[in-house]
């Protein structure tokens, strides 16, 4: 357990605004930036893709925990191979419903578990939690996993988040509390 964590067994529901609703027939994921071609998918596309499932622990910055999550979705890094960087390709954005963003370093995308999710624990995620997709950045504090991501921009520099541009820390790392910018 990181510090100044506590354990729940529930995923306790925290975003701005609404829960958008999900069109299968206009919704599309949207990759961009840095590489060889953008890319546009529909949902029934991105299921299409190879599947993994991700067993991670998940940690919010307003001091919960909940372990063991199975994931079920895209890995980021697969994503990356399909996506076709450019050399100068460093950052990773994420964009998603009603103008929230974040943003990794490419290092930090392309772990082992940091995954596009679309199920958790054998069941599709519900709405409240990010459906129809979701960033999971296990090693990070949830302001980095991005609910209802729409876009997917690969930068040559980094552009702070939208809890980063209100002081949160942009590396998020539970294990050092790293939850505000001092």
């Amino acid at each position: 357990m990181p510090p100044g964590q506590v354990q729940t067994t529930k995923l306790p529901i925290l975003h701005l605004g609404d829960v958008p609703k999900f069109n299968p027939k206009t919704w599309r994921l949207r990759i961009k930036g840095e590489i060889e071609k953008p890319i546009e998918l529909t949902f029934d596309q991105l299921l299409a893709l190879p599947r993994t499932l991700s067993v991670s622990d998940f940690h919010c910055v307003t001091s919960w925990s909940r372990f063991d999550n199975k994931w079920e979705g895209l890995l980021l890094r697969d994503l990356i191979e399909i996506a076709h960087l450019l050399p100068g390709a460093k950052f990773v954005s994420f964009e998603a419903e009603g103008g929230y963003h974040t943003s990794l370093p490419l290092d930090v995308a392309k772990e082992d578990n940091v995954i596009l999710a679309w199920r958790l624990d054998g069941a599709d995620l519900d709405p409240a939690h990010g459906w129809p997709l979701r960033l999971v950045v296990p090693k990070k504090y949830a302001y980095k996993s991005a609910k209802w991501v729409r876009v997917v921009r690969f930068l040559d520099s980094d552009t702070p988040g939208y809890w980063e541009q209100r002081g949160y820390s942009n590396n998020a790392d539970p294990w050092k509390e790293e939850r505000l910018v001092k």
